[in-house]
This record gives C-alpha cells, structure tokens and sequence, in this order.
C-alpha cells in the first residue's frame, strides 16, 4: 500500500520510447468514462420528464453557474464548459479510489501539474483578451512599480501552490487510509468510504473556486490576490 507515495508512476506500457504510466491510462479511462457519459444523457434530455441523470446533471450545472455567477461575476455560460470540465474530472479521479485497486490520477503530481498549466494559461490568455497585452501587463505594477517582481513571483507561485495543495492532499488521504487498514485491517470500511468521497469533493471544490479566482482576477471581475 505504500506504493502509492511513490512519486514515479508504474509503467503499464511504451509508446515507442515514450513510457505510458498507471495514473495517464487510467486518466483515459476516466476521460472515456466522462465522455461516454456527456454522451448518453444528452441523448435522453426531457423538459416534462427528466431522467434522474439529467436531474443530477441539472444540479451539478446549477451549482457549478453559481458559482462561477458569485466568484467571478460573470455569465456562466462563458465559463462553464472549463470551470465544470475541471470540477467533472477532479471529483471523478478523487474518487476512482473507491473501485478497489484504482489510484487516482489526482495523487500524482504530474497529473496535477498539468491541471495547473491549464489554469496558469488560461487566466493570462483570457486575461490579454479582455484587457488588451499592454493593459494585462499593467496589472503587474499595481500598486506601483515597486512590487513588479512580487507580483510575477506570485503568480508562479499560486499556480505551484494549486498543483501541490491537490496531489499532496489526495496522496496525504490516501496514505492515512492505507496505514490504518493495515493496522486494523476491514473492519470499518463504510466511514472510510464516507470520508473518501468527503475529501474527494471537498478538494475539487477548492480547485475549482481557486481556479474561478484567478481567472477573474485576471480579467478584473474579481480583485487580484
């Protein structure tokens, strides 16, 4: 079990020289499952007589607009297709450990790294877009010219602090489950799983407002922070 702290993925098989790891073929999975399922429910959308999927879905959507509504300030038709395509795929893979023998991509830094180069690029594109270069660069001398360097370094750093703050607290709970079933063995499974999907949301939850955040920071519907 304590495999799962390794920082470097087992390798299921090669692409040519390229290693394919566990955490990228079950992040496939994952995106196959996300997908598949995007798929089949709007296939059966109804205004009468909606399925419990799509009620479900309805809600999520809701959620995710308000959110994106009370953060950002903005219309969240504009933002929901990226905001809840990451709210989506984090909850789906910081659960996948509940399926016996799954380790989430989201316990891998490199999985979570890649998520924060998709925020850090698209808060400074969009960003540009809405304020022109030379206005987004500006923003970099607010208040005065004096904090240029500690502005850019926070940028770097929040994007930093986003990656780490997901795999490291997804590896912690993974790593506190495995050592206490190994100490007391199956006994009390159901409050595991109860707090497994507890840190699994609550985590996407924080990712996702963080990522709203920053992006409406950047195109001043929001106060940078």
């Amino acid at each position: 079990m304590m495999e799962k702290a390794t920082l470097n993925a087992p390798i299921v098989f090669h692409v040519g020289p390229v290693p394919i790891g566990l955490e990228v073929v079950t992040t496939w999975v994952i995106m196959a499952v996300l997908v598949g399922g995007a798929w089949y429910g709007s296939r059966r959308l109804s205004a009468t007589r909606p399925s419990r999927f799509q009620v479900i879905l309805e809600m999520v959507v809701g959620f995710l607009g308000g959110l994106i509504r009370d953060v950002m300030g903005a219309d969240p038709a504009v933002f929901l297709p990226l905001i809840g395509t990451l709210f989506l795929y984090i909850v789906t893979c910081n659960l996948s450990p509940l399926i016996p023998g799954v380790k989430p991509p989201t316990a891998s830094f490199e999985t979570t790294g890649a998520l924060g180069l998709i925020v850090f690029f698209t808060v400074h594109s969009l960003g540009v877009r809405k304020r022109g270069l030379l206005g987004y660069l500006r923003t970099y001398l607010e208040p005065t010219v004096v904090f240029l360097p500690l502005n850019i370094l926070g940028e770097l750093t929040r994007t930093f602090a986003l990656m780490v703050r997901l795999a490291g607290n997804i590896m912690s709970h993974e790593l506190t489950i495995a050592v206490i079933i190994s100490l007391v063995g199956l006994l009390v499974p159901i409050p595991f799983m109860a707090l497994s999907i507890l840190v699994g949301l609550v985590q996407a939850y924080i990712f996702t407002i963080l990522a709203a955040v920053f992006i409406g920071g950047a195109m001043g519907t929001v106060e940078k922070g």
